[in-house]
C-alpha cells in the first residue's frame, strides 16, 4: 500500500538525507544547510507548491516536490515536478508510476493546469517511465542561468 503524506518541518532530517543521496547520483553540488533553509522556506510557505514524502506500507521510500510556477501558454497555474526520489531498494516497483498517477489527480484539486519535467539524457527507465505516463518531449531545451548564489 502506498501514500503520501505532506512534508513538514519534522520531516526534513529525512529528506535531507534522501535528497544527499538523489544528488549524488549524477554528482550535483549538495549543500545541506542551504537546502535545510530552502525547505523550512518551501514547508511553511504553501503558495510555492507540496512536499509529499512517499510511504510504502511503513517504509519511508522516497519524496516528491511540486513547485508552482504560472504561465499564460499553458493556461495559468502549472507546475514543476521539482524534486522526485525513490530509493535504489524501492524502484522498479511501480513506486514511480503510481507517484505520477498521485500527482496527476491532486494537481487539478491545487489549481495545476499543467505539469513539466526533466530528466537527464542518461536516465532511460526515468524517460520510459514519464513517456508511457504521457509526458512528451516539447523539443525545447530547458535553459537556465543562477542570477542569486
Amino acid at each position: 500500500m502506498l501514500s503520501f503524506e505532506l512534508a513538514t518541518q519534522e520531516t526534513i532530517p529525512a529528506i535531507l538525507e534522501m535528497m544527499e543521496e538523489f544528488y549524488a547520483i549524477d554528482h550535483y553540488p549538495f549543500n545541506k544547510k542551504k537546502n535545510h533553509k530552502n525547505l523550512q522556506v518551501f514547508i511553511d510557505n504553501p503558495q510555492l507548491g507540496r512536499l509529499w514524502m512517499i510511504r510504502k506500507e511503513s517504509h519511508l521510500v522516497g519524496y516528491v516536490c511540486l513547485a508552482y510556477c504560472f504561465s499564460f501558454e499553458y493556461g495559468g497555474r502549472d507546475a514543476f515536478i521539482d524534486e522526485f526520489f525513490i530509493k535504489k531498494d524501492f524502484r522498479n516497483q511501480g513506486i514511480g508510476q503510481h507517484t505520477l498517477e498521485f500527482l496527476e489527480k491532486e494537481s487539478p484539486k491545487l489549481g495545476v493546469h499543467s505539469l513539466h519535467l526533466e530528466v537527464e539524457k542518461h536516465n532511460e527507465a526515468g524517460k520510459k517511465l514519464y513517456f508511457n505516463k504521457g509526458y512528451s518531449d516539447t523539443g525545447r531545451h530547458l535553459l537556465t542561468k543562477t542570477v542569486i548564489e
